[in-house]
């Protein structure tokens, strides 16, 4: 029980000086590669490569050029397979990032654009009615003279 105790005591306390630099870690690579992602309009091994290459240099530059290309190395090392895993997780749902955002995209035009039709009909409708009440009174005040 004591063991057991000293080894909680021990994740809690070193537990949260790694907790903040892996949240940070994974938070630098979900944004990179996403933002990869959205400007190329694709997704590919290469963006995950890119963003662990970028997050693995990021932290450690602090240890100099070398700490730089080990950090490059061991983040590329690292994405790719973690890419690899995250785009087969997508296949094996049925529907990947990509084409959910434009899936999205596309019921979201269609939804503006039955919007914007229902609209010009209204608009229509109400061009139809004043011109008629329009020509009504002219027509009347023609009948009676």
């Amino acid at each position: 029980q004591s063991a057991h105790r000293a080894g909680l005591r021990s994740f809690i306390r070193y537990g949260w000086r790694w907790s903040w630099r892996v949240a940070a870690f994974v938070t630098i690579f979900n944004t990179v590669s996403t933002g990869l992602s959205v400007y190329r309009n694709k997704t590919t091994i290469g963006n995950f490569a890119s963003a662990g290459a970028f997050t693995g240099a990021l932290f450690r530059m602090h240890l100099g050029l070398q700490g730089l290309a080990g950090g490059f190395m061991f983040g590329t090392a690292f994405g790719i397979p973690a890419g690899g895993l995250l785009m087969m997780m997508q296949k094996l749902a049925g529907e990947t990032l990509q084409e959910k955002r434009n899936r999205e995209r596309r019921e979201l035009y269609e939804q503006k654009l039955a919007e914007w039709q229902s609209r010009l009909s209204v608009m229509e409708i109400l061009g139809e009615t004043e011109s008629n009440t329009q020509e009504g009174p002219e027509t009347e005040g023609a009948r009676e003279s």
